[in-house]
């Protein structure tokens, strides 16, 4: 039976595409790594246990950055299946070369703007956990609507995830947790993990603390960690 998936209309991006520098380690090891680690949003929908090789949980992150958190992630659960997104490009070099140089076999990425390849690719009811740490959080008022977390992305999510399944989000701004919990509190078919108005008591032990992390703490901002599971 063939899931149909329906395509969002997208009209603000929730973030700047940056290519960035690469080494040449990074260019090596996209190269030599993609065919095997990554996936393509023109492949269309994937069937995720013929990805992995197994039918296990499977943990998708959006924006892994450096990719160092979600290799710990990934090394630490070998357990589960992880998928990452990213469009910074030597992001994905760095992480594929740490992949590759590790035998890491339960971690795929992609370098594609998250939401289409959630809308194009992953079948509905398909995954057990979404995370989304530290986005960019555009915190000019002007900018907010460029946030990922809108009632849309929710509605998103929610039909991507398999019931029960969890969103999980962090962020070092204050406001943006503030919208994050705004949001997911007024959208359908969602509850929160804590409680109404609630955030998570601290950092769980399953995220492993990322620069960007440690960036907001030296600059005195503190962290907010936030957890949703569809009902």
């Amino acid at each position: 039976m063939t899931n149909e998936l329906t395509p969002i209309q997208r009209k603000v991006r929730s973030f700047v595409m940056r290519t960035g520098r690469m080494t040449e380690g990074q260019k090596l090891a996209l190269e030599n790594g993609w065919p095997a680690l990554g996936l393509d949003l023109s492949h269309g929908p994937y069937d995720l246990p013929q990805v992995f090789g197994r039918r296990a949980p499977v943990i998708f992150e959006i924006g892994f950055g450096n990719g160092d958190s979600l290799l710990s992630m990934a090394q630490q659960a070998p357990e589960k299946d992880f998928i990452g997104v990213e469009v910074h490009t030597p992001g994905v070099g760095r992480l594929l070369h740490h992949v590759q140089e590790d035998g890491v076999s339960n971690l795929r990425v992609c370098k594609e703007d998250a939401v289409e390849f959630l809308t194009h690719c992953i079948a509905d009811h398909s995954l057990d956990t979404v995370q989304l740490f530290f986005p960019d959080p555009w915190h000019k008022k002007r900018h907010h609507k460029r946030r990922i977390v809108q009632p849309e992305f929710a509605a998103l999510l929610r039909k991507k995830l398999k019931p029960g399944g969890t969103f999980h989000m962090a962020t070092d701004w204050q406001n943006y947790a503030e919208h994050m919990l705004g949001v997911m509190e007024a959208a359908e078919g969602w509850e929160n993990t804590q409680g109404s108005g609630c955030y998570l008591p601290g950092r769980p032990e399953q995220r492993p603390e990322t620069k960007y992390e440690r960036r907001g703490i030296r600059l005195g901002h503190g962290v907010w960690d936030l957890e949703f599971r569809t009902i």
